[in-house]
């Protein structure tokens, strides 16, 4: 099956502009007349292309029929590049035709776990939690809002100017937010939260000084004793990564609900059920929120919920799904502090329309959610679950917490690491009794203050 029509190869095109401007380096005019002449190769192609034909294709033979037509366009144009040029120019249009063009080579780099789009000539990405400037552009912002489309569209969203924001996420679960003019003011912005394919173990974490054998072993026996779990921390520390990891203790023969803007979680488990919100339509209808999957969820049965990030009014029915029979429930939240999550519980509650007293509110957090975990992403890129803490319940109108494990820093050394160590901090939880009682024994050793190096 020809995707091209070979007889109109031979059109006449005017020569691209290959001038050597004064001052420039050789290396510079090189990759200037590479950019043309892949301008002019992918403008030839699609004349010839029969884009109908190549959407009933698969990638592989997508691919290799573009890379053939690509070839003889090349050798028709005489164009005086090198191979590997030529090549480069290649793979740079079937990633325009049937990827993310320019984002391709930094999606398959798995050293990266952040791509920041600041317009179509700037591009950023995150290694090690440091941020580097890129060495590549988008053509124009046209170039960059037809890739935006792309991602968007995949997802059964939209973005344009009556529209001119979207959350989506990539086949490999990555997530993705765009913001187009005229609220970008300087052009489209688009950015990229990287996940990896496989998903990332517990024994992962303990090799990045994420954490500790012992507040591992915690932890397991805290998901297996269907305790409720708050995971909290800043934009890019690390709550979706915990989330995913802790997801892998619960037993296999459990109903899981998730409920996600975006679904990014990637749950092993054979009994997932997923659910998705969705944004209004172009009339402004039919938007379905997360408080309303929360809702519609505790009619699915579910053994767990796990909402991947509370944000709003759904903080309350979250809060009494956990108060009444959806234990070992899970869900990440934005705060610098434990204590500071549980204001933002509480905050959130209150937005939400409830006459319900402070007190009352209060009560309800400090009786459904029974362990904290605060993450944070350090200066040296490292990130690190920096604290464990238990609610102990209400001492008047205060929630009472008690700290189980932490990270102490002691400073950073010569290259700019942080340095510190994890400590028990000598406090046995309440919960111990509540885990021993359901076979999962924890040894008192474990809470030793001197027991963690």
């Amino acid at each position: 099956m020809a995707l091209g029509r070979m007889s109109e190869f031979n059109r006449a095109e005017p020569e691209p502009p290959l001038v050597q401007a004064a001052g420039t380096t050789a290396l510079r005019v090189e990759e200037e007349q590479e950019r043309v002449w892949k301008q002019k190769i992918h403008q030839k192609l699609m004349k010839v292309l029969d884009l109908s034909l190549l959407g009933t294709l698969g990638r592989e033979e997508a691919e290799r029929q573009l890379q053939d037509i690509g070839q003889r366009l090349i050798a028709e144009e005489s164009v005086p590049l090198s191979l590997t040029a030529r090549q480069r120019i290649i793979r740079q249009i079937q990633d325009d035709i049937l990827g993310l063009g320019p984002l391709e080579p930094l999606l398959a780099d798995k050293t990266i776990s952040d791509i920041l789009v600041n317009g179509h000539d700037s591009i950023y990405v995150e290694r090690n939690g440091k941020l580097e400037k890129a060495n590549i552009t988008f053509h124009s912002d046209t170039h960059l809002l037809n890739i935006i489309d792309r991602i968007v569209s995949s997802v059964g969203r939209r973005i344009d100017e009556s529209s001119p924001m979207v959350d989506a996420r990539l086949k490999d679960g990555s997530r993705v937010n765009a913001i187009i003019p005229p609220l970008a003011v300087d052009g489209p912005l688009l950015s990229i939260r990287r996940f990896s394919i496989g998903r990332l173990s517990m024994e992962a974490l303990m090799e990045k000084g994420t954490l500790t054998q012992s507040i591992a072993d915690l932890l397991a026996g805290i998901v297996r004793g269907r305790l409720n779990v708050l995971i909290s921390g800043g934009t890019g520390s690390g709550k979706t990564t915990l989330l995913n990891v802790l997801s892998g203790f619960v037993p296999d023969d459990e109903r899981i609900v998730t409920i996600e803007d975006s679904a990014e979680l990637q749950l092993q488990q054979p009994h997932v059920v997923r659910l998705e919100t969705r944004p209004p339509n172009i009339e402004n209808k039919g938007e379905v929120t997360q408080r309303d999957l929360v809702r519609n969820s505790l009619r699915m049965r579910p053994d767990r919920i796990i909402v991947g990030e509370v944000r709003g009014a759904e903080a309350l029915d979250m809060l009494q799904a956990m108060n009444t029979g959806h234990d070992g429930s899970m869900t990440t939240l934005h705060a610098n502090t434990p204590r500071d999550a549980l204001i933002r519980i509480e905050n959130m509650v209150s937005m939400s329309g409830t006459t319900m007293p402070v007190k009352a509110i209060r009560s309800q957090v400090a009786s459904a959610i029974d362990v904290v975990l605060q993450v944070e992403r350090q200066e040296d890129g490292t990130r690190r679950l920096v604290s464990v803490q238990e609610i102990n319940g209400m001492e008047g109108d205060v929630i009472t917490m008690s700290e189980i494990f932490t990270f102490r820093r002691r400073g950073r050394d010569e290259e700019g690491r942080v340095q510190g160590s994890y400590r028990a901090t000598g406090i046995v939880p309440r919960f111990q009794e509540h885990l021993q009682q359901r076979g999962i024994p924890l040894p008192l050793s474990l809470y030793d203050p001197d027991f963690e190096g």
